[in-house]
């Protein structure tokens, strides 16, 4: 079927690692459609992330906080726009709501059996059924049934900015050491690893390896707190970037960092797209779905199958995975990339 991608409206609104994700679909498709206008609906927080992508022209945003007056809103900035076509990635109530009120001929989801919360009424078309396989993975698949070319995998996700690039030689320009990012929390308590076993990776990171560990992510509750922990256990004090330049900052960190480590969330994602080397902590979700896509697979720490278990890719998460992750773990992998990635970047 031939399909009009000349006004194209993205609805995938939430998640970092997420809006990450759909950066590859936006290559791929561009390459088929220079000309393809984009609309994305993103709620605040990845809308930061993402404004000022070339391949980005519009962002629409949703405030879900708002409640039903955010949903109020943006179906009054949809009702006078058309699109020829709506790629509808994310499978949740809100999403449906919010696809429903947009004006589109061909509105393209998932199968049946992908589509969560009735996605598939809300959609006129569906790509084919396939196996469960990496989310980057599952995304491209819109690209494939619209005929667009998937590879080379792009995200396009460094500074793009003069005054990016300035405060990010600012940020550095205080730092003697190369840098040792560490995301020290998620927004999941399942996700998260001992905060005083980061104190310890941080006293060896600084000691044996010569690297500036710093603390990187936002500044909620959870995050202070491990912050405290940390900075109050470790020999060598690392340094605090918490909540500095927001997620744009944070490409800034992680694309000028050496390594960084960090369990499953969306910076683990951006620093995939930026090519950084990154030790993953993974306990809670499937590391072949979630995982880093593509890059330093042998660096992850995968606390989510048992020894030698051969598990399948799947949605299932396992709950109390994360503390079986020792300090000699980490610091095992920090090792590894000492010796295959350091001098290579």
């Amino acid at each position: 079927m031939r399909v009009s991608t000349d006004r194209v409206c993205i609805v995938m609104m939430s998640a970092v690692g997420d809006a990450v994700h759909v950066l590859p679909v936006l290559h791929s498709l561009k390459r088929a459609n220079p000309a393809m206008h984009v609309t994305w609906i993103l709620q605040p927080g990845p809308a930061a992330l993402v404004r000022g992508h070339a391949l980005v022209d519009e962002i629409i945003i949703f405030d879900r906080s708002s409640g039903v007056s955010g949903f109020l809103d943006i179906r009054s900035k949809l009702q006078d726009r058309s699109f020829d076509l709506v790629i509808c990635l994310q499978v949740y109530l809100k999403a449906n709501i919010i696809t429903s009120f947009i004006k589109a001929p061909v509105k393209l989801g998932f199968d049946h059996a992908r589509a969560r919360d009735l996605n598939w009424l809300f959609t006129t078309h569906k790509i084919p059924p396939h196996s469960m396989q990496h989310v980057q993975d599952q995304y491209l698949e819109f690209c494939q049934w619209l005929g667009a070319p998937t590879e080379p995998v792009t995200w396009g996700l460094g500074p793009w900015s003069q005054e990016e690039r300035l405060w990010q030689s600012s940020f550095y320009s205080k730092i003697e050491r190369p840098v040792a990012a560490i995301v020290v929390a998620t927004s999941k308590p399942q996700k998260n690893w001992l905060p005083e076993r980061w104190a310890k990776v941080c006293d060896t990171l600084y000691a044996d390896f010569g690297l500036q560990p710093v603390l990187v992510g936002g500044r909620s509750p959870l995050e202070v707190e491990f912050e405290r922990v940390i900075l109050e256990r470790a020999k060598h004090k690392p340094l605090s970037a918490l909540g500095n330049g927001g997620l744009r900052g944070l490409v800034g960190i992680f694309d000028g960092a050496e390594l960084v480590l960090s369990p499953d969330t969306g910076p683990l994602h951006i620093t995939v797209a930026l090519d950084r080397p990154v030790v993953s902590l993974i306990g809670y979700s499937n590391p072949k779905r979630v995982g880093p896509y593509r890059k330093f697979s042998d660096l992850i720490i995968d606390a989510y199958g048992d020894p030698g278990e051969d598990y399948p890719i799947s949605m299932e998460n396992r709950k109390d995975r994360m503390h079986l992750i020792t300090v000699e773990d980490v610091l095992a992998k920090v090792q590894l990339w000492d010796t295959n990635y350091r001098f290579n970047n």
